[in-house]
């Protein structure tokens, strides 16, 4: 029974292609895109970098749908919540994601000690599993993200230059909204036919001054809060 849960499971990873539409029409977006086809078919390690709510899970589940791991399991991992002496149970449980990808959330949010476990994982391509005595070896393709200047973590000794080199072997900038801003009208609709598909939320248009108003606000939080506003408006609307 308890190995019939686990393939379950690991089925369910595998078919885990959430969030992996990108959506857009702007030039930042075909910059975005075409470079995240390029990197799609390798196996190298790619750091998407850019402020939080932009887009970096969606452009990382992008690379694995698109890429010939596809079939494998897509792992989030929380870096602020991996602490040292649970990384191999976070990273790989009992179970390997054997040929999957692994995606390390916020990477600079790792702690010290995890960095060093993680780069050793890294170099030898290898770990203990959890109430293990036997080194595994495992296939896995690593994509991280951060919303900080990595530089001047290192520099404040709070990430470990090592560590960045082997992540950092293609860099992807994902640009803010402002950035894109032409894109919102397309995201917004996007967002409400996804409400309307997944809650019953009302189909709604947007009218051309509620477009027009959007594309001149600020959006600290980025698409992230592009999507909360949406739902907000759709769940308080009036009839």
């Amino acid at each position: 029974e308890t190995s019939r849960l686990r393939r379950e499971n690991l089925s369910l990873k595998r078919k885990d292609n959430t969030n992996a539409e990108m959506i857009g029409n702007s030039g930042a977006f075909k910059t975005l895109v075409g470079q995240l086809d390029k990197v799609t078919k390798s196996n190298g390690r790619v750091m998407l970098t850019g402020p939080a709510g932009a887009g970096k899970e969606v452009a990382a589940r992008y690379i694995h749908s698109n890429s010939n791991r596809a079939h494998a399991p897509f792992i989030t991992v929380n870096c602020a919540g991996v602490a040292p002496d649970r990384m191999e149970e976070v990273l790989f449980g009992r179970e390997t994601p054997e040929g999957g990808v692994v995606y390390f959330d916020e990477v600079a949010d790792m702690p010290l000690g995890t960095q060093s476990k993680i780069l050793r994982v890294l170099v030898d391509q290898q770990f203990m599993r959890v109430g293990g005595n036997d080194k595994v070896r495992v296939d896995l393709r690593v994509i991280s993200s951060t919303n900080k200047d990595l530089a001047a973590e290192i520099q404040a000794d709070t990430f470990r230059e090592e560590l960045y080199h082997r992540l950092n072997v293609v860099p992807i900038a994902v640009p803010s909204l402002s950035e894109r801003r032409e894109d919102i009208p397309l995201l917004a609709a996007h967002f409400i036919a996804e409400f309307n598909a997944t809650q019953g939320l009302p189909l709604r248009e947007i009218s051309d001054d509620a477009q027009a108003l959007m594309q001149t606000m600020v959006w600290p939080g980025n698409v992230r809060q592009l999507k909360n506003l949406v739902e907000r408006v759709l769940i308080l609307g009036e009839g």
